[in-house]
């Protein structure tokens, strides 16, 4: 066995998005090196002013979205006639294919707490312009694998010791937990040697890394500090290679995503919600939003 040391450190950044939606972005913006993977927000609230606006009628193609609510709902509808609401726990798996248009709108619950993730998949050339479709999964669908220390992993897409989450399907073939190791644990979960890796903190901390490995004490984040110290709150942990993370918790305990996927290996020619491989691509996508011909399924 090869324990993942870690690659790269990043903080997640304050960004504006929709209609004025304050978030925080662990990584996007055009970066591509967690190839399939393009963005991932992180956004909660407990003031309604910072997300209410919501993200109104906008494209996409080229992409699947993955919208993971752990507080609030979002009510969702889009230009194929679906529309919906998803609550607390729910996930709902977007693939945009050859092109959808739609809005989602975050809503707080009873103390005006809101809380979520969305993640963007990148598409292979072969399915840009595939049909796109939905998959909605509620908390009672998604597995739980529970370990006798209290460690506590859903399983949303992809497959964990042989529990295998409800989501199917996807290109990139990824594998999606929600993981909870408790207070002064250390854990060793299995990641494909052939896949990119990365966990994103969002409660409590710990540290990523083998203790008797020296290479991982010499990285350093984006602010010059070492990562030979615990990781907390929206922080985002790029793996190198191996085929297991280890992770030691903090005194409170840590919650994290750990997202892995295979790599596509593609050119990414990238303009807001449309992927494409061409910058020709993206200029046909737009020519297509001006004529009122993007929509190629109903």
């Amino acid at each position: 066995m090869s324990i993942r040391p870690v690659k790269r450190l990043l903080t997640a950044q304050p960004t504006l998005e929709g209609a004025g939606v304050r978030l925080r972005r662990a990584f996007g913006n055009g970066e591509t090196a967690f190839d399939p993977f393009l963005l991932l927000d992180d956004f909660r609230s407990e003031n309604p002013d910072e997300y209410q606006a919501g993200f109104p009628w906008h494209p996409h193609r080229g992409i699947e979205t993955i919208t993971y609510v752990l507080a609030g709902s979002v009510e969702h509808s889009d230009s194929l006639g679906n529309r919906g609401t998803l609550g607390a726990g729910d996930v709902q798996w977007m693939t945009a294919g050859s092109g959808i248009i739609h809005q989602e709108m975050p809503k707080g619950d009873a103390s005006g707490r809101m809380h979520g993730f969305q993640l963007w998949a990148n598409l292979p050339r072969a399915l840009k312009m595939t049909e796109p479709r939905y998959q909605e999964v509620t908390p009672r669908d998604i597995p739980e694998v529970i370990d006798d220390d209290g460690t506590r992993v859903r399983v949303v897409c992809g497959d964990f010791r042989g529990v295998k989450g409800p989501v199917d399907g996807i290109a990139a073939e990824p594998t999606y937990l929600d993981v909870f190791v408790p207070p002064g644990r250390a854990k060793t979960l299995p990641v494909e040697t052939s896949r990119h890796a990365f966990a994103y903190v969002f409660e409590g901390s710990g540290r990523f890394r083998d203790a008797s490995d020296p290479r991982a004490v010499q990285l350093e984040d984006l602010e010059g500090d070492t990562v030979d110290r615990e990781i907390g709150n929206r922080s985002l942990i790029l793996f190198d290679r191996g085929d297991e993370v280890v992770v030691q918790a903090g005194e409170e305990g840590v919650r994290f995503l750990l997202v892995s996927g295979q790599p596509l290996g593609e050119p990414v020619a990238w303009a807001g919600p449309i992927v494409m491989n061409t910058q020709e691509e993206l200029r046909q996508a737009q020519r297509e939003l001006m004529q009122g011909t993007f929509i190629k399924h109903s």
